[in-house]
């Protein structure tokens, strides 16, 4: 009783605070926000909801295609305020838009050092900007084919965006974790959504319960390394570990591990992939391609915050699972890609391939390693999502005919149509002259100068696995005679296809991008060298340090 009075006695000046204490309270500061710096991500968010808002007022008389339009024009301009804050983060002083007192150049943080802005943040949000535009100009065709005309698939979408560009700026882990499941929930629902499918629902429930297991380990890791350090904030975290030996620290080891297995699922790396190929396959395809690109550069995104940067001095734990990840991905996605006869099925494991080659990449734990990294979200974005694109087109009312057998003589009844799908597939196995050789050259250069060089041959000889998966494709689409040479007569799902103007549109970038970026690669090496991440130290007078990158 008298320890009780005592805290009592302690807690009455809060009860009745006099004068000095009132003036305390009120002149207690605040984490100041710079509102500039948060704009692609209220964009993405605000926009979302203010299309659902007003979409209520049609009562469904929308014109055509007008929610695919204000999406793709919502990400756009998500991706057109990210440059002003990439020129502050370059020190392009003559190049920004706004000049306050606390808009220093170089990278910086905000809310409270809870979100950091710096050249790989800002990258990643462009590249999320522009997967959402894919995927809405897919979208506009099928959901009307499919009688799913709405609002509410773009919302999803821009909403899952929002929780994609919170991870890539995340400067703290309970913000990791909130664009995590941010990103997640919406995407749940979009595997789910088409329902007149059964394989579509089982897809949502699937990517939902194991989605819950993930972000599980995911929390109980976070909950394992503030145990650990005493914190959550990235800059602290890195300091505190400065003085502390891993082998004495279950806690903060158990943690990597857990929040490893949580992005590794997000990612779709062996063995945490399970999920993938059925939820690809069941999935409404545009929201496949949004997940097989935007989904996945977010998650290597957080594994570039958390591992590279805030964990780069254990660098001797986590790496060797990483460099197992990076091999069973890559081995296991092209072997079990050149068997499926299902051709979502196989986008699905050759996409568990993509993502071994950037855990190569991550592996390295470099400068070089994390440009990459870029380089490659960048330019797969526009791969898988064109390759899904050509998926979305000939899966027809239904979305089901999706088994090689349908692909067989596209290039007769839509010769345009297969050009592309054969460019996109030509540049995910690494052919020269495209955007997907210099993807993975530079994976495999960062790996062998990080001496990974045994992860670097088995890298190569996991493409050229892969490359038999790809010609497979090529193959049913260009040469469809029968055994005796006579041309075998065509299925019906390879009749005159009609390629939708918004699909149109989005493959036609995909290739030009796909091509482009392949002879000209330096147009995106350069920003992709410039997209350096960095950890900063936040500081109330808005003037940023940087404390490791």
């Amino acid at each position: 009783m008298s320890h009780l009075a005592s805290i009592l006695a302690q807690a009455q000046p809060l009860v009745s605070p006099g004068p000095a204490a009132a003036d305390a309270v009120v002149h207690l500061p605040g984490p100041s926000v710079d509102w500039p710096a948060l704009l692609p991500l209220l964009i993405l968010l605000v926009g979302g909801l203010l299309m659902l808002t007003f979409s209520s007022f049609l009562r469904g008389r929308a014109p055509k295609g007008v929610f695919a339009g204000v999406t793709v024009a919502i990400a756009v301009a998500a991706a057109l305020s990210a440059l002003p804050l990439w020129a502050r983060v370059q020190n392009w002083d003559s190049l920004l838009w706004w000049s306050t007192s606390h808009s220093q150049p170089g990278a910086f943080t905000t809310v409270g050092g809870s979100v950091g802005v710096d050249g790989f943040s800002l990258f990643i949000t462009i590249v999320l900007c522009a997967a959402v535009a894919m995927a809405a100009l897919l979208a506009s065709a099928y959901l009307r084919r499919e009688d799913m005309e709405g609002p509410e698939f773009y919302v999803l979408m821009l909403l899952s965006a929002s929780g994609g560009v919170m991870m890539a700026m995340a400067n703290d882990l309970i913000v990791m974790f909130i664009g995590i499941e941010t990103l997640s929930i919406a995407v749940y629902v979009l595997a789910g959504m088409h329902l007149r499918r059964v394989q579509s629902q089982e897809s949502g429930i699937k990517y939902f319960v194991l989605g819950a297991f993930s972000s599980a380990f995911l929390l109980y890791g976070i909950a394992m390394i503030y145990g650990a350090t005493g914190s959550v904030n990235f800059v602290q975290i890195k300091d505190f570990m400065a003085a502390v030996v891993p082998v004495h620290n279950g806690f903060l080891l158990l943690g990597l591990a857990l929040i490893l297995i949580g992005l590794a699922f997000k990612v779709a790396a062996v063995p945490f992939h399970a999920w993938s190929p059925d939820v690809y396959d069941g999935a409404p395809t545009p929201a496949v391609a949004w997940m097989a690109s935007g989904v996945k550069a977010a998650a290597f995104a957080a594994m570039v915050r958390i591992f590279v940067l805030t964990f780069s001095n254990y660098g001797a734990t986590w790496k060797p699972i990483l460099y197992v990840l990076a091999i069973l991905s890559m081995v296991v996605g092209a072997a079990l890609a050149i068997v499926q006869s299902n051709v979502k099925r196989m986008l699905a494991y050759s996409s568990i391939s993509h993502a071994g080659f950037i855990l190569m990449a991550v592996q390295a734990g470099s400068s070089q390693g994390t440009a990459a990294i870029a380089f490659y979200a960048a330019v797969y974005t526009f791969m898988v999502a064109g390759s899904f694109g050509v998926a979305t087109i000939v899966g027809r009312r239904g979305d089901g005919d999706h088994s090689l057998a349908d692909y067989r003589g596209l290039s007769r009844s839509n010769p345009v149509l297969a050009a592309a799908f054969t460019v996109l597939l030509l540049a995910q196995a690494g052919v020269p002259f495209t955007a997907g050789f210099f993807a993975k050259f530079y994976a495999i250069t960062a790996a062998v100068n990080a001496h990974s060089t045994p992860l670097a041959i088995i890298a190569m000889v996991s493409a050229v696995i892969s490359a038999f998966l790809y010609l497979r494709l090529i193959v049913a689409m260009f040469m469809s005679g029968g055994d005796d040479g006579a041309e075998a007569p065509l299925p019906a799902a390879s009749s005159r296809i009609h390629v939708p103007t918004g699909a149109g549109i989005a493959l036609a970038i995909c290739v030009i991008v796909t091509v482009g970026f392949g002879l000209v690669p330096d147009l995106l090496v350069k920003p992709a060298r410039d997209a350096r991440p960095v950890l900063v130290e936040y500081q109330t007078s808005g003037t940023a340090a940087p404390t490791g990158g």
